[in-house]
């Protein structure tokens, strides 16, 4: 798989019937290897590894429901108190991140209203805190590490 702006992780992989497939220490299974599993294994990672989540606070590809229908977010991380601290929408190495792409997670905060919101194609990053008094986002360089 391509190489992305992450730093460099283990994971476990097998194949089976011409499929390759990586483990997801979060579900517990191993997932179809697409390159959008790719970038969110290693989003997972990121926030485990580098921003020091515990696995036990991170929730993967779960339905939500917004207006009555079905979605799904790729990554959620819940805070202490079982509020949602960040939302992560992860998208293929090819896609380009677009207004399109930040409205889908904002749609999608309209109904978790985390804190923060990641963007990753796992080439760009973009990290945002939400400014709800003054209906905002703020840019960041990078998300905040967990404190307990």
């Amino acid at each position: 798989m391509l190489k992305l702006n992450f730093p460099g992780y283990s994971f476990r992989f097998k194949s089976n019937e011409n499929k390759r497939f990586i483990f997801d220490e979060i579900r517990k299974k191993f997932m179809v290897l697409t390159p959008e599993e790719w970038v969110r294994q290693h989003v997972v990672q990121y926030l485990i590894s580098e921003k020091k989540y515990p696995k036990s606070h991170i929730n993967v590809e779960k339905q939500l429901l917004l207006n009555g229908t079905k979605k799904r977010y790729d990554v959620v991380v819940y805070n202490n108190n079982g509020s949602i601290e960040i939302i992560v929408e992860c998208k293929a190495p090819s896609v380009k991140i677009t207004q399109d792409t930040f409205d889908q997670i904002a749609r999608y905060n309209l109904v978790t209203n985390a804190s923060y919101l990641m963007v990753s194609n796992g080439i760009q990053h973009y990290f945002c805190q939400l400014d709800y008094s003054n209906e905002r986002y703020i840019f960041l360089r990078q998300l905040p590490e967990y404190t307990p």
